[in-house]
């Protein structure tokens, strides 16, 4: 298995595409087999979706209304509704699997891979990338 750790900085957005990164790494590789992407924090995840259509700004007020600012959640150390920010894994999970065919990412036609990070206390994130081949 091929790994490569990779840091982030997420300061002002809350997606960010990874898909020429993820991309890049299954090029390196050249093989058959899958690309598994990994956030290993507490408020971040990876999702596939469209990008550069306005869906990240639509994502964004969803999770607004979903995990609103404010002080009902039981988890409170922090700013004022960042308990919302532990409760995005349970619906944008922390991690992912692609498939690779000959070194070539098989996302659909509009697919990106996207990092999804609420949380406005931590502005660097740590992605991990593994590759294992088929």
């Amino acid at each position: 298995m091929r790994t490569e750790t990779f840091r982030l900085e997420t300061r002002g957005r809350r997606v960010q595409d990874l898909t020429d990164r993820v991309v890049r790494f299954a090029a390196d590789a050249g093989a058959d087999g899958i690309v598994h992407v990994f956030v290993p924090h507490a408020t971040a995840g990876v999702a596939l979706m469209e990008t550069g259509s306005g869906s990240e700004s639509d994502l964004e007020e969803l999770l607004e209304r979903v995990f609103p600012r404010d002080d009902r959640y039981a988890h409170r150390h922090g700013s004022v509704g960042h308990g919302g920010d532990h409760l995005l894994p349970v619906v944008v999970a922390p991690s992912l699997v692609v498939p690779v065919v000959g070194g070539a990412v098989q996302l659909g036609t509009w697919q990106s891979v996207v990092l999804v990070d609420p949380n406005r206390e931590n502005d660097v994130r740590t992605v991990r990338l593994s590759f294992i081949p088929g």
